[in-house]
């Protein structure tokens, strides 16, 4: 095995790790909104039924 897969595979490993962890974070914060917004939603119907 040639002495640049010493430097290139752990590189490749951090850009996955980082890339994982940044698109992550991304996603649980949608998640997080969408059940805020889910769960405003849910109390405006309840205070009010006719206008859902």
């Amino acid at each position: 095995m040639p002495a640049g897969h010493f430097v290139y595979i752990p590189a490749i490993l951090l850009f996955g790790l980082v890339a994982g962890w940044i698109l992550g974070s991304r996603a649980a914060a949608d998640a997080y909104a969408a059940e805020l917004r889910r769960r405003e939603e849910r109390t405006l119907r309840r205070k009010d039924p006719k206008k859902a």
